[in-house]
């Protein structure tokens, strides 16, 4: 005889559970998967790495391409209207600044950007579906919010080096100076 339930009685339902708690298994395997990922990234790159020059002697051409659509974005009030050559410029200057980092830096910064101009990877972790040479001012300014508010710290410290390169590159230019006050290094003349 089925049992009736007393309609006065406190009903406990059994609801399934909202939040999300892996097993060690599926752990497990998102972490083997994510491992696979980064060694087919890191094959994926050392594959194209002898048809461009690698950060020892310059920047890649995906590297100029996340570096050329990251410029005006971070320098977005401080480049000079219509001046073309000042991004450029920029670009030169982080070129310059990378060839005096240490190896280890220029081998992270060197998978920095090759993680980022693997399609894959710009779309999911940058968020930017389209080639950075065609991507929006919009979509670069977004990827760089997200990365610089990140709960991460890897993606945090990806954002400060991209930051610190693109604005130190910018700022040590001489035309960058009379906008932010500075009269230059003082002269070491005699008195």
């Amino acid at each position: 005889m089925p049992q009736e339930l007393d309609p006065s009685a406190p009903h406990v339902s059994k609801a399934p559970s909202t939040s999300f708690r892996p097993s060690r298994r599926t752990f497990i395997k998102v972490g083997v998967a994510a491992g696979a990922a980064l060694l087919l990234i890191r094959w994926w790159d050392q594959k194209r790495a002898p048809s461009g020059p690698s950060m020892r002697s310059g920047l890649s051409p995906g590297a100029r391409a996340v570096f050329a659509a990251v410029i005006p974005v971070m320098l977005d009030g401080a480049l000079p209207r219509g001046d073309a050559a000042a991004p450029v410029e920029t670009l030169h200057a982080i070129e310059e600044a990378i060839a005096g980092l240490p190896p280890a830096a220029r081998d992270e910064l060197e998978e920095l950007c090759s993680l980022l101009d693997f399609a894959p990877a710009r779309c999911l972790l940058a968020g930017v579906w389209s080639p950075w040479s065609q991507a929006s001012a919009e979509a670069v300014a977004a990827f760089l919010g997200r990365w610089r508010e990140s709960r991460f710290a890897l993606l945090r410290s990806g954002y400060g080096a991209l930051h610190q390169l693109v604005l130190g590159a910018w700022y040590a230019q001489p035309r960058a100076w009379p906008a932010i006050g500075y009269a230059g290094p003082p002269s070491l003349g005699a008195a």
